[in-house]
């Protein structure tokens, strides 16, 4: 008997200012918003946001997950990557490309509420 398969994890981050968020996520980082929910018009937001295959939730429900999380996200062209969001005009950060002793190039990118998106992807050669 095989063991049943498993999708990709989609990590929730906490998030404080939907303002913020939006700004980083889909202005500097160029993720779409694929659907937002909340329980009432003043009540915290939650939404999906994505950008090829990687897909995040954003929340700002206390309790939903804690800020400062940390997650990997490989891509294919990182100096791509950097290119593109060295160009924007973004106060935020200002992001470089790292080479790791175990053979990935990373590029480490904190957002406003304080969780940090390791773009990643393999040395070549």
């Amino acid at each position: 008997m095989t063991a049943p398969g498993f999708a990709a994890p989609v990590p929730i981050l906490r998030s404080f200012d939907e303002a913020k968020a939006r700004a980083f996520y889909l202005d500097f980082l160029g993720f779409r918003v694929d659907w937002e929910h909340r329980f009432a018009p003043n009540m915290p937001l939650y939404m999906q946001v994505s950008r090829g295959g990687c897909v995040l939730h954003l929340s700002e429900h206390h309790g939903d997950c804690s800020p400062g999380a940390g997650l990997r996200i490989e891509v294919p062209d990182l100096d791509a990557l950097h290119r593109e969001v060295s160009a924007k005009d973004y106060q935020g950060a200002n992001p470089g490309i790292e080479d790791q002793p175990w053979g990935t190039r990373d590029m480490t990118i904190t957002d406003p509420s304080g969780n940090r998106l390791i773009f990643t992807a393999d040395k070549p050669g």
